[in-house]
């Protein structure tokens, strides 16, 4: 069974995918000017526009948004790890990338993202190593 931590995570994954992958992938011009959505430009400030990048980055969003919602229907401890691991994949080149690029930021942005994205790859991380709750034994039959 998993932990009510690994259960809240996974939920957040499925939310951050589902939302970031339809985002990206039907709307790839606002996607590209306007995430984060609170503050703009963080995708344009890397490069130009590429739509056909966007739209795959909004769909690889969207498989590991169903890998976490999977994980969480599925309730077991094995899936939400699968979902932690897949997560990790992405989390922790993606983080890299952006801690060595956030000189392309305003300060208050280069904050955000750099603990957006570290907290999320933590939080990857904790679900594939948090251990998951054990079942309760069954109490016997009364007589």
């Amino acid at each position: 069974m998993q932990s009510t931590f690994t259960r809240a995570a996974l939920a957040l994954f499925a939310l951050v995918g589902f939302a970031t992958g339809v985002w990206a992938c039907f709307l790839p011009d606002s996607f590209y000017l306007d995430f984060p959505g609170f503050r703009s430009g963080w995708v344009s400030a890397d490069g130009p526009f590429n739509e056909h990048l966007v739209r795959d980055v909004g769909a690889m969003f969207l498989a590991l948004g169903v890998v976490a919602a999977g994980a969480l229907g599925l309730k077991t401890t094995g899936a939400a790890r699968l979902a932690g691991a897949a997560w990790l994949v992405l989390g922790v080149p993606h983080t890299t990338y952006h801690l060595i690029h956030l000189h392309l930021l305003e300060p208050v942005d280069q904050v955000l993202n750099a603990v957006g994205l570290v907290a999320g790859t933590l939080v990857a991380l904790a679900v594939l190593l948090v251990p998951g709750k054990r079942r309760a034994p069954a109490k016997p039959a009364a007589a």
